[in-house]
């Protein structure tokens, strides 16, 4: 492999595409040569594809720099579309996806899917189907998820970015564990369309895994913007994202909190870094205050649990409709036949009910932000947890939704509630080494604050450099070829 050239971020492929030092063709191939190396080591990739062999249009700004997209929600026609489920090992796509297309249009080789857990319900990437991802920074841990293959790819330096998307955290929590940034826009700001629309009341939403922040700020540059008929608007930008990323923040009022919010135990390195965090912040020059929003209380948590219940209840009616069978015996995984089942006594008035409770929550927390321009606590509670622990079994199907807990503590699905953008940033290392990330809330349609918080924090605390050696010892290893 070029070293140089594989930790090279996207926007830099791009340049040196531009300025005449690489050819498109020459960059495609050492992206292919990378995956060829480094993805039977960790098992990102669930499907590999070509791009096609017609060159980026003039002015592209991605010119065929390798990318890699999730196999969940995204479509691709001609391209295997499992979502990590045996139910749908033949699915096949007839169509692409709007943002596929733009994908296309901005350069970007699509060179494969990446893995994700059964119908991205968990916080893992380990799906029967296709077996569990390994982490760059240690090959016995989890990725978390459900965007766990795009985000150990990014952080295996395999592409400079990926695809993924977040209905409860599924950008931010794998971004934490992986040592990448994991940016979630704001309700509306990305087409799902023409396919999929008001995915679990507008809480779905897409974008991508980066090793840094200018080049999630043009990636979504080149995506943003909605297509006729989308269910959700976002506020329109001011000026391009990558243009924000490398403006200063000013000084900003931000809340930080550390308080997990059913009494876990945070890892104590995690709250170092926290701590280490609000002593950056304060140096930059921002007001930082312990503050958080108001919780949800019990009836907001009884509408979390009926809008999630009819997002899978959605997911099965949904297959079974498109597949023309249900599933059989053996054929969606415990922890997914569980919350099937439970999600089956939901009624239409619960989920309507329960949408109007969290909308009413979104109102007190637009509240919070007209005292603060920035939410911050650490992304997850703890370090990842080893293979396997987060998968249901048979005896017992609930396990990993029980194990979750050890590490999600922060109300990451504020973000989806609210349709607020969020990040998680990867800020610093445990005593092991692993990364360690802290996430950021910002207010409705306002990227613009976090894209310049990040850039600022980037540049006064880097990670680019910081390499997973676990990963390089496997590759250096006889037999990893």
């Amino acid at each position: 492999m070029d070293e140089e050239l594989r930790w090279t971020d996207a926007v830099g492929q791009a340049e040196l595409v531009q300025s005449g030092a690489i050819s498109p063709g020459e960059l495609l191939d050492a992206g292919r040569d990378r995956i060829r190396e480094i993805d039977p080591v960790l098992h990102c990739i669930v499907a590999h594809l070509e791009p096609g062999a017609e060159g980026p249009a003039p002015g592209a700004p991605f010119p065929r720099v390798p990318f890699l997209v999730k196999d969940l929600s995204l479509e691709i026609a001609g391209a295997p579309f499992n979502e990590g489920s045996r139910w749908l090992k033949d699915n096949v796509s007839s169509q692409d996806q709007e943002l596929a297309r733009r994908y296309r249009q901005a350069g970007l080789a699509i060179l494969g899917k990446t893995n994700t857990p059964e119908f991205g319900l968990s916080p893992h990437c380990e799906p029967a189907l296709h077996g569990a991802t390994r982490n760059p920074w240690d090959l016995g841990l989890s990725t978390s998820g459900s965007s766990g293959g795009s985000a150990a790819a990014v952080a295996s330096g395999m592409v400079p970015m990926a695809h993924g998307n977040d209905l409860g955290g599924s950008l931010r929590y794998p971004a934490a564990w992986c040592g990448v940034f994991g940016f979630k826009p704001t309700r509306g700001r990305v087409p799902m369309g023409p396919e999929y629309g008001d995915v679990a009341g507008g809480f779905a939403v897409e974008h991508a895994l980066t090793r840094s922040v200018r080049d999630s700020a043009a990636l979504l540059d080149a995506t943003a913007g909605q297509s006729p008929g989308d269910p959700y608007w976002a506020p329109p930008r001011a000026r391009p994202f990558l243009l924000e990323a490398g403006t200063a923040p000013g000084k900003l009022r931000i809340a930080a909190t550390a308080t997990p919010n059913s009494g876990q135990q945070v890892h104590p390195d995690y709250l170092g870094v926290f701590e280490e965090t609000v002593e950056l912040l304060a140096g930059l020059g921002h007001s930082v205050t312990e503050a958080h929003p108001e919780g949800l209380g019990r009836a907001g948590h009884r509408a979390v649990r009926a809008v999630y219940g009819g997002a899978i209840a959605w997911i099965e009616a949904y297959w079974t409709q498109r597949m023309g069978r249900p599933p059989e015996a053996g054929e969606i995984e415990p922890f997914t036949a569980a919350d099937v089942e439970r999600s089956r006594a939901l009624t239409g008035g619960q989920y309507l009910l329960g949408m109007g409770e969290l909308q009413r929550f979104s109102r007190r927390l637009a509240g919070f932000f007209e005292e603060f321009d920035v939410w911050m606590t650490p992304t997850v509670g703890w370090p990842p947890l080893p293979l396997g622990t987060l998968n249901g079994t048979e005896e017992e199907p609930l396990r990993g939704e029980r194990e979750a807990g050890r590490f999600l503590m922060f109300d990451g699905e504020y973000a989806n509630i609210s349709g607020n953008p969020a990040m998680s940033v990867p800020l610093g290392v445990d005593s092991a080494g692993l990364p360690v990330g802290m996430s950021f809330l910002g207010r409705f349609g306002d990227e613009a604050t976090l894209f310049r918080l990040a850039g600022q924090l980037e540049k006064a605390a880097p990670w680019a450099d910081r390499k997973p050696e676990a990963l390089e010892r496997a590759l250096a290893a006889p037999h990893s070829s």
